[in-house]
């Protein structure tokens, strides 16, 4: 791993990933998210984008004043540097960059960075130690591995958007690229776990298709479907396995969601309702005999629900100790203390924007935390002191890569 010339002979503001230096050639979402959630943590992140078009999420809404606002979080923690990787002496350069670097992540489609000389055989040439994050469509390997994919078809191959919707209508797309975004995560997990291999066996690659994220997170879907034949299908704002749960909509427009996952919490629930002969209900005693007759137990809750305000339930559920949820927008979540208490929004100076509010770092250490130092900056903003730094570049041969459309 390599010495970033920071003090770290203090625990104060050491950050626990500091010294990991990763070299983020991924575009868009999926591999820069997972390079993003790095750089939280202290990995010196070093951005290469084309010098003509950069990264394509600069294009994207939303904008303010023509400033990309997604970039700006995508971005953050990042230096960036421009790069055109299809030339042979752009593809040097990246090679030079790769020697001393611990990760390589990009997220092209398979056989690209070949086609460049910069696959995981020719970089590992001259970094056997190098860590190299593929994410893809569909993986690297397997027989749809040569297919163009996206987050949208990767989440209808997950199974995930057959589950989401009304038990009558069409399957649905998540509101955002949640399989681009789960990748992400995945892919930074799976940074870190070979970093820590690496101890013992050397370099290797993380290889990640978009879909296999999420289909990891359905969990009993693979098993149900072996052990019972059972195919998963859309129930709403419905749960197929708890009753009562659902989404309920109260006397003043709001949506009020609960769960009763456990005898105590259905017992509460029935309490806070003034609803206890429930509890003994032939029907209702046990989760398997509520689901049975979930439309029924659902209506009932939906009656008392409908009846009330928002404050009134919050008051009625606080005052039973009933876990629930009323359904945020964003300006929900910025009137909400608990997100400021735990900074999970945070301020951030920026040259661009009047100090904008963003998500702050997860998970939570209490010890080493995480941190954003800044937002994504301008295209190239620092092309020439990243060269300089890493490659020992002189202002001159920078100025020659320039001009010929290099960097």
């Amino acid at each position: 791993m390599q010495d970033t010339n920071r003090d770290t002979t203090g625990t104060d503001d050491r950050l626990p990933l500091e010294g990991v230096r990763v070299i983020d050639a991924g575009t868009l979402i999926a591999a820069p998210l997972a390079a993003s959630l790095l750089a939280d943590f202290g990995a010196e992140v070093v951005k290469i984008e084309h010098p003509e078009y950069g990264d394509g999420l600069r294009q994207l809404e939303p904008m303010k004043d023509e400033v990309p606002l997604w970039w700006k979080v995508t971005g953050r923690n990042k230096e960036c540097v421009t790069l055109d990787l299809s030339t042979d002496e752009g593809a040097r350069l990246f090679r030079e960059l790769a020697r001393d670097a611990d990760v390589v992540t990009e997220n092209y489609r398979p056989g690209t960075m070949e086609k460049w000389g910069l696959g995981y055989d020719a970089l590992s040439e001259v970094n056997p130690e190098l860590v190299m994050l593929r994410v893809s469509g569909y993986g690297q390997t397997g027989p749809d591995s040569d297919r163009p994919g996206f987050g949208r078809i990767a989440s209808a191959k997950s199974g995930v958007t057959t589950l989401i919707g009304e038990e009558d209508g069409p399957p649905m797309t998540p509101g955002f690229p949640l399989a681009d975004t789960v990748a992400g995560v995945f892919g930074a997990l799976g940074v870190l776990i070979a970093l820590y291999e690496r101890e013992r066996s050397g370099g290797q690659v993380v290889d990640l298709g978009l879909y296999e994220g999420l289909f990891r997170l359905l969990e009993f879907t693979a098993i149900e479907y072996d052990q019972t034949g059972t195919v998963s299908r859309r129930s709403g704002n419905d749960h197929s396995y708890v009753a009562p749960s659902s989404t309920y909509e109260t006397a003043d427009g709001e949506y009020l969601t609960i769960t009763a996952t456990t005898p105590s919490i259905w017992a509460r629930l029935c309490a806070a309702m003034d609803k206890e002969g429930l509890v003994d209900n032939p029907r209702f005693e046990t989760n398997e005999r509520r689901v049975e007759h979930a439309d029924e137990i659902n209506g009932i809750v939906q009656g008392w629900v409908g009846a009330h305000t928002r404050e009134e339930l919050e008051d009625a559920l606080a005052a039973h100790d009933v876990p629930y949820g009323f359904a945020y927008d964003v300006e929900d979540i910025f009137d909400d203390d608990h997100y400021w208490a735990r900074e999970m929004l945070v301020s951030v100076a920026d040259e661009d924007l009047d100090d904008p509010v963003v998500q702050g770092v997860v998970p939570k250490l209490r010890e080493t935390p995480g941190e954003v130092s800044h937002l994504g900056r301008k295209h190239g903003a620092d092309t020439e002191a990243v060269y300089r730094r890493l490659c020992d570049l002189s202002d001159e041969e920078i100025e020659r890569l320039r001009s010929e459309g290099i960097v």
